[in-house]
């Protein structure tokens, strides 16, 4: 078992990679009571079309992997397991992106039968063609309400804007017509092909005995053999937005707006996390709550609301805003402002690296923001990032400026909604 000493973070995480491939990450605290677990395999929406080991192809029907996820609480014995995680007290769930799906619990009690219960659960699969067609109608409703959600709306038309081939442009959840072909042969391929031990990790944050843990992992999954190892391949998306803008008329009082800005990283000589640190820093000197950008619109009442993100796919990085606002027209030329006039002070620079840094020192005191930012680093560098403050402490503004000479601010995508 390898030990990772969190730099800086008088905290250490617990590291076993087990005969089979699962990966088992641990971060055990002395001064919590609480505990988290996920078990996730490496299988997402993202995941359309794959080759097998004996080379045949098979092409996989969209939301597939969250059909998956609602089905795998479907069990043999009858017994529903967010009913056996709550007479412990204890919560559960389970989530599919476009790169992963998760199952969960978290709680105070029973951590030992909770955690045994998690991974046998997700590897007892029971689809029956009675079960599949009843979850259609369940995941059709679903799929109906999102569309009613105009944020949600907003963001699918701004990734149908922003890629022309990759599956980010496409809910997660599918469509009703595509879920509908789903059979149970279907999702028993997926299970067999992607929720294999080597595609899949175990994370555990809180109070718990870790060499118990690892026990019982090692009980539960030590020997389940790799059924099959698919290869995927990756959907070519060129450099270039697909659409410059478009305009939607829904039943809305504030209008929004959603702009996406797509980044090439091919020339761009810097490991994927030190480039995701600049780029993330980048955002938020120019968008983030205490930029001067943020301040003038707050004080022109031009601004409702904001939300900022990077997303990562390979060969690019995707950069989402989006914001309700009563003049989009202004809001966008304020923005484009920003983006045409690039100019990032040394003590802007120093100042969000020092904000960043207490947050790091802060978040390890919670075990919800931990696990996300464990998982996160899981899930994009296959790693624990044990020195992540001396990273961000290394960051320069230098390699900031080479950075913004290699993005074309003008490739954009942009969305307006407005009421009809």
């Amino acid at each position: 078992m390898q030990k990772i000493d969190l730099l800086g973070l008088d905290i250490a995480c617990y590291k076993e990679k087990l005969k089979n491939g699962l990966e088992v990450f641990m971060l055990p605290y002395e001064n919590k009571k609480n505990y988290f677990i996920s078990y996730a395999t490496r299988f997402g929406s993202d995941v359309l079309e794959f080759v097998d080991s004996k080379g045949k192809k098979h092409k996989l029907c969209e939301g597939i992997a969250h059909f998956l996820e609602h089905k795998m609480f479907e069990q043999e014995d009858g017994v529903d397991p967010f009913t056996f995680f709550s007479e412990s007290g204890t919560d559960s769930n389970a989530s599919t992106s476009f790169d992963n799906t998760q199952y969960i619990c978290y709680g105070t009690k029973k951590f030992e039968e909770n955690l045994r219960y998690l991974l046998k659960f997700v590897n007892s699969p029971y689809y029956t063609d009675e079960n599949v067609l009843k979850e259609k109608g369940i995941i059709a409703e679903e799929i109906k309400m999102y569309e009613d959600i105009p944020d949600f709306k907003l963001e699918m038309k701004l990734r149908e804007a922003l890629y022309k081939n990759s599956s980010r442009r496409i809910d997660i959840a599918g469509s009703i017509e595509e879920i509908n072909k789903i059979t149970k042969e279907d999702l028993y391929n997926c299970y067999n092909s992607f929720y294999s031990p080597e595609n899949m990790f175990v994370l555990i944050v809180g109070n718990f005995s870790y060499k118990k843990a690892l026990k019982i992992i090692e009980e539960e999954i030590g020997d389940i053999k790799n059924r099959n190892k698919p290869k995927v391949n990756t959907i070519k998306e060129p450099v270039a937005v697909n659409t410059k803008e478009v305009i939607l008329k829904e039943n809305i009082e504030v209008p929004k707006i959603g702009l996406g800005l797509k980044v090439s990283t091919k020339n761009m000589k810097m490991d994927d996390l030190e480039l995701d640190l600049y780029l993330n820093l980048l955002t938020t000197l120019i968008f983030g709550s205490s930029s001067e950008f943020r301040e003038r619109v707050r004080n022109e009442k031009l601004l409702s609301s904001m939300y900022i993100e990077w997303e990562s796919l390979p060969d690019f990085k995707t950069f989402y805003l989006m914001a309700s606002t009563i003049n989009p027209e202004k809001l966008l030329e304020e923005i484009k402002y920003e983006l045409d006039n690039l100019n990032i002070s040394i003590n802007a620079f120093e100042r969000i690296k020092k904000v960043w840094i207490a947050n790091e020192v802060k978040i390890i005191d919670s075990i919800d923001a931990t696990v996300n930012n464990i998982f996160d680093d899981i899930l994009k560098y296959r790693k624990i990032i044990p020195n992540k403050l001396d990273i961000i402490r290394n960051m320069n503004i230098d390699k900031m400026n080479e950075i913004i000479k290699n993005i074309n601010f003008k490739n954009i995508s942009i969305v307006k909604m407005i009421g009809k």
